[in-house]
């Protein structure tokens, strides 16, 4: 196709973008043509912005504006329990309950080695640290439930239970309003490990 130059390149940039794929990328450029100047430069600051402010928390890997983030600087949150997450992105997920009144550690990422990704490539020192510094009495295992975030659920397990802290990890099963017919066998089986008396 003969589209201008432009559009060519803003669609091709989206398309870089995880989970935008060509036509999604055709139709963020569209709506973007049909923003003001205004709304344009807006957008095309904010993201300059988050490359230029955001950093990661010196204590929890949490991107942030301000270091220590607000969710470690917060004085009304327990440093007894670390809920240990994927990525940044998932304390959002958390948070959105309103129950948790622990701390995070960010671990930007999960065991891989296929795509190697060992211990030295997750942020483990500073949980380390942590969990030998403060009053840490459990810490919550909140991986994605895949084979790589099972395995370093069970690699931090391993290394977090004989300093005498309690370990827990989220519970995986069947999700409220799902129908049983399409649950996986690895869903069914953890549903069926996870099961509690009412």
């Amino acid at each position: 196709m003969d589209t201008a130059e432009p559009i060519t390149r803003l669609i091709e940039e989206l398309k870089r973008l995880p989970g935008i794929g060509q036509k999604t990328a055709q139709r963020l450029t569209y709506s973007i043509l049909r923003k003001s100047k205004t709304d344009a430069e807006q957008l095309a600051r904010a993201i300059l912005a988050v490359k230029e402010k955001i950093v990661y928390c010196r204590q929890c890997n949490n991107l942030t504006d301000v270091d220590p983030c607000r969710i470690c600087a917060n004085p009304a949150r327990t440093n007894q329990t670390i809920c240990v997450v994927e990525e940044a992105h998932n304390i959002l997920s958390i948070e959105k309950i309103r129950e948790f009144r622990g701390r995070y550690h960010v671990l930007h990422g999960v065991l891989s080695p296929i795509n190697g990704i060992g211990p030295e490539e997750l942020n483990l020192k500073n949980l380390f640290g942590r969990l030998e510094q403060n009053d840490v009495k459990e810490v919550v295992l909140a991986t994605n439930p895949t084979v790589e975030g099972e395995a370093t659920a069970i690699y931090l397990a391993k290394l977090i239970k004989p300093l005498g802290i309690k370990v827990t990890r989220i519970a995986l099963g069947i999700p409220v309003g799902s129908s049983l017919e399409f649950a996986d066998e690895v869903t069914l089986s953890k549903a069926m490990d996870g099961r509690r008396e009412i």
